[in-house]
Formats: C-alpha cells, structure tokens, sequence
C-alpha cells in the first residue's frame, strides 16, 4: 500500500510541474501576441536608429523621466515592443537630428540650444511627442512664449497685462527704427563712406568639388565619356548653398542647421549631375571664377598594380570656384 501512495504522489507531482510548464508556456505565446514587454531587460548601453541617425547611450539617460515615452519604453513598461532595424539596433522613426538636443536634455536636465537656432517649433512639437513636459516648457521660454506669470495676469487686467503693453510699446518703437534705418545715411552701420553695402548677403562665394573616375568596359579600355562622380560636394556659406540647390541640397553630414550666415564645408548634393549644379549656379548669377583638379591616380602607382583596379588608377579631384558679385 505505502508504494502505490507514493507512486500516486509523485504522479501528481509530476503532473503539477507540467502545469506550471503549460502556464508558463502559455503566458509567453500570449506575450507574443499581445506584444507585451513587461520586465524585459534592456541593456546598460544602448544603440539607437532615430530617422537614419545613431546614437549610443546609457540605458538610466533614457529612462531618467519615467513618465515619458523613452522612460516607459526602455524600462519594459510599454506594451509595444520598439523596432529594431536591420543592426539590431532600437529604431525610432522620428527626426535624428533633433534627437540630439532630447539626448542633451536628458543628460542635463536642462535646454541647451545654438545661437539663432530657427528649427525651435520643430523642436517642441519632437518634445511633446517624448512627453517630456520640462523640456517644451524651456522651449517656450527659449521662443519667448509660453504661459508666463505675466501672460496670466494680463486677462485680468495685473501687472502682466502693464508688461505687455510695454513690450508692444518698445516692439513699435522698434519697428519704426528700424523703417527709418532703411533709409539711413552713408554713415549707417550697414554701409561704407560711399554707400556700397558692408555686409551684402546676396554676393560671396560657393566651391564644388567632386572626386571621379572614368568607366572602363571591354578590354580594360576606357570610356572617356562616360564619368562616374561619387560625391558633389558644397562648401561655402550656409544661406547661399541653401538660396541656390535648394532641395537638391544635402545636409545631413552637417546637422546644426539653424545658423544661415556661418560656412560649412560638409554639404553635398542629393545627385551626382555636375552639369545640373553648374546651372543652377548660373541661375543664381553666379559665374565661374577659378578651378583647379589633381592628375589622375595612374600617373603614378603605388603598392601593388596588381590589386589596382583601372578605376582606380584614373581617380582623380576637381574644384570649382564660383562667385557672385551684388550689382551696388
């Protein structure tokens, strides 16, 4: 009798550790399908993909406000698992160059912006979809909006509202100076003794440079015709590479784009069409001012010719310089 009781006991045993392997089991699958992460462990360092831009940081940066959307992401609490792309890294389809300034206030806990920064709307509404009510109010702030103390107690005709008047007041007095400085003197800070403008942003200077080869088809010979450019690149300043290519305009190497009078040497153009750029830069009035190029890679080869493409050897850099002068 005592062996039947035990084989029933361990019978039973063995059928409740099946139990809780089927449970266990089957609270995975509904996982699965409901896509639900709670408890899932991140790592201390983590990759990010945010709009092609990729960033590395720690996994307490991001889940410093608990309340927001990196918080409740990277802390398992959401109920979407994030996307990964193709590296395994974690993968937010959000603008990659603003991303930086949320990376920055996270760190910091606090808005740290370039001088004439112009993309500050864009910025708030990147905040906003964080959830990160701290940083869009610095936002505001930094706009000169917001609801401040003073905007609250103008409804109520209070100090606020005396503030505002005055601000509108100096904003007037404001506009009217600056309508008479139009039409200021030759001793205008704006223009020289002979009333040529100092300071004319429609005239200065744009360089393109572009790295080629020639193809080569049968027999190792080449088509002279047919070049092959990897990359146009733009340097000069930022407002004028912007005013001439436009949309063409490549700036994701360079991306502190809120400043239009600084230079920049690391735009490129969407397209590898040298004459297409030439076009636009004689539409804009701009014309050719000087070029210079470097002699091909096989005029002279170095390391093993043997692992020398013909390509390779007829490698070579080009640059051109235009400018535009303003009719004062």
């Amino acid at each position: 009798m005592g062996g039947d009781d035990d084989r029933a006991k361990s019978a039973a045993s063995q059928n409740g550790s099946e139990s809780e392997v089927a449970a266990a089991a089957g609270h995975k699958e509904e996982q699965a399908e409901t896509g639900d992460i709670s408890g899932t462990q991140f790592p201390s360092v983590v990759e990010l993909n945010v709009g092609g831009q990729v960033y590395t940081t720690a996994l307490s940066t991001l889940t410093r406000e608990n309340t927001s959307l990196l918080g409740i992401i990277f802390s398992g609490k959401s109920k979407t698992p994030p996307l990964r792309d193709t590296r395994g890294r974690y993968f937010l389809d959000r603008d990659g160059h603003l991303f930086r300034f949320i990376l920055d206030y996270l760190r910091n806990t606090k808005l740290v912006l370039p001088e004439e920064f112009a993309e500050k709307d864009r910025l708030q509404v990147e905040a906003e979809y964080y959830r990160l009510p701290g940083l869009v109010e610095s936002i505001r702030r930094a706009r000169g909006g917001g609801a401040s103390r003073g905007e609250k107690d103008s409804g109520s005709g209070g100090p606020g509202a005396a503030n505002r008047s005055q601000q509108q007041d100096s904003t007037t007095k404001g506009n009217k100076a600056q309508s008479n400085n139009s039409n200021a003197s030759a001793y205008d800070s704006n223009q020289n003794a002979d009333g040529s403008s100092a300071d004319n942003s429609t005239d200065g200077f744009i360089t393109v440079g572009y790295r080629g080869t020639f193809a080569f088809g049968r027999d190792g010979l080449a088509d002279v015709q047919f070049r092959k450019l990897m990359r146009i690149i733009v340097c000069g300043k930022v407002s004028l590479c912007r005013e001439v290519f436009k949309d063409t305009l490549n700036e994701s190497r360079d991306p502190d784009r809120g400043q239009g009078d600084r230079y920049t040497s690391r735009f490129f153009l969407k397209h590898n069409f040298l004459e297409q750029a030439f076009d636009m830069l004689q539409q804009a009035g701009f014309a050719l001012s000087s070029s210079c190029a470097t002699a091909a890679n096989g005029m002279r080869q170095t390391g093993n010719p043997e692992q020398e493409s013909e390509e390779d050897r007829w490698l070579h850099y080009n640059e051109f310089i235009f400018q535009r002068a303003g009719s004062g």
